[in-house]
């Protein structure tokens, strides 16, 4: 996966978010989507987010991915 230091993450514009309200799970390009898609599910898994919550970044993941 590509490097994305601090500032380069600050930088970044909300929409590059799947959760931009708290600037979390950035899909900036495929390899973090991808990314994004599996923490999300181990959230989910451990209990920390509901799966509609999950679904939402899957789906937003999934545009950067071209599965959309």
């Amino acid at each position: 996966m590509a490097e994305l230091d601090a500032a380069h993450r600050d930088k970044l514009p909300k929409s590059k978010f799947a959760e931009p309200d708290k600037r979390a799970y950035p899909i900036e390009d495929k390899p973090h989507a991808r990314n994004a898609k599996a923490r999300a599910a181990q959230a989910v898994k451990a209990g920390r987010m509901s799966k509609a919550e999950a679904g939402k970044i899957d789906r937003k993941a999934d545009k950067v991915l071209g599965k959309d």
